[in-house]
């Protein structure tokens, strides 16, 4: 697996586990609340080909709260 591809999967997967810790009974939701924002700006570029060619990030409906 490429740097970069074993990066953004493994960022992927603690972002995951940290979701799910934050929905357990008794979990720190202010360790929560400290780490998930610097877990997310981690995440680096997603590797070539995850997302098809004419892919557009913003091209999806407008939720709750978009500007």
């Amino acid at each position: 697996m490429c740097p970069n591809c074993e990066d953004f999967a493994r960022t992927v997967l603690l972002l995951g586990q940290l979701a799910l810790y934050a929905d357990m009974d008794g979990a720190d939701l202010d360790f929560v609340d400290a780490v998930s924002p610097s877990l997310a700006v981690s995440l680096p570029e997603p590797p070539p080909g995850m997302f098809p060619d004419d892919y557009d990030p913003d091209g999806g409906p407008a939720y709750p709260g978009d500007v």
